[in-house]
């Protein structure tokens, strides 16, 4: 089970993203973005398109996660204005930690209570809110 962050920005302006080949979903600036600024202490995969939107993957702590994005915005829009962000963090778990439910995902896991302070202490980003 994953855990999500949501909150708003006009720290990107999403009209100017590549386009997502699977669905029209935007999310792609906030994945690029975290690349840049993790440079040197997390190594994040290039974003990839899915059809609730865009995902990188990376390891953290000796676990594998994946993490993902979405912004809400339709064509016509204000890019400049905020907008609502969906941001989430997922561990892949092995069979056997599947089957004896061991290392589970939580609110508490060490890899998303990173990136909810990273996004918390930021003041671009508003209304950070788990969900």
């Amino acid at each position: 089970m994953n855990q999500a962050i949501h909150f708003k920005t006009s720290m990107f302006d999403v009209s100017i993203e590549r386009d997502n080949p699977i669905n029209p979903i935007y999310g792609i600036s906030l994945l690029e973005w975290l690349r840049s600024e993790l440079e040197g202490k997390i190594e994040i995969t290039e974003p990839d398109a899915e059809d609730w939107g865009w995902y990188s993957e990376l390891e953290f702590e000796g676990n594998n996660y994946l993490i993902g994005a979405c912004a809400y915005f339709e064509e016509g829009d204000n890019p400049q204005e905020p907008i609502d962000w969906v941001f989430q963090v997922d561990k892949y778990r092995s069979f056997k930690e599947k089957l004896f439910g061991k290392n589970k995902m939580s609110a508490s896991d060490s890899c998303f209570v990173f990136f909810k302070k990273l996004l918390e202490e930021n003041p671009n980003f508003k209304e950070v809110q788990v969900a």
